[in-house]
């Protein structure tokens, strides 16, 4: 079984903006993240993003749009993510889908697909909806606080970089 790092995206990999990041000149990677995506891998983890893309819904943008950046952040750190899971559904919009986080769906067809053990794993994230799933299966919890609000974590840090020295050490 694997090992897997599982990441949001908005706030962990990229900065966040409050009305979406699907353009490419605003998809900013944060500083510190491609090494950190490196320190991981080299320890034999899997990476995957989880992340909720509900600005699909809303019409605002499209599948494409987060596949771009995806391919920006992949094309950053050398080809070494292992996979990308996004909900595109929003309850105000259409109907509620278990892949939205805080439910699971995303994270189980990852579990599947790369053969992850759960107690070896770990997710980051810098809201509670990012942090509840992940519990729900037993993987452990990174908060990445990014701003006054404090979520039960095993692990609360203020960058990617940060985390990946806390869980690598």
């Amino acid at each position: 079984m694997n090992k897997c790092i599982f990441l949001d995206r908005d706030g962990v990999l990229n900065r966040d903006k409050v009305d979406y990041v699907y353009k490419k000149e605003d998809h900013i990677i944060l500083p510190g993240v491609v090494d950190a995506l490196h320190n991981f891998k080299s320890a034999g983890y899997r990476l995957v993003i989880i992340t909720n893309q509900s600005g699909i819904a809303k019409g605002l943008y499209t599948a494409a749009d987060v596949m771009i950046c995806y391919d920006l952040l992949q094309e950053a750190c050398g080809g070494i993510i292992d996979g990308i899971y996004y909900a595109s559904y929003h309850p105000d919009y259409n109907s509620e889908c278990l892949t939205r986080k805080p439910y699971t769906l995303m994270f189980e067809k990852a579990i599947a697909k790369f053969d992850i053990d759960t107690a070896q794993s770990w997710m980051v994230g810098d809201k509670e909806r990012d942090l509840v799933p992940a519990r729900k299966l037993g993987i452990r919890t990174v908060h990445l606080q990014c701003d006054s609000h404090k979520y039960d974590a095993d692990l609360t840090v203020f960058s990617l970089l940060e985390a990946s020295e806390k869980i690598l050490a």
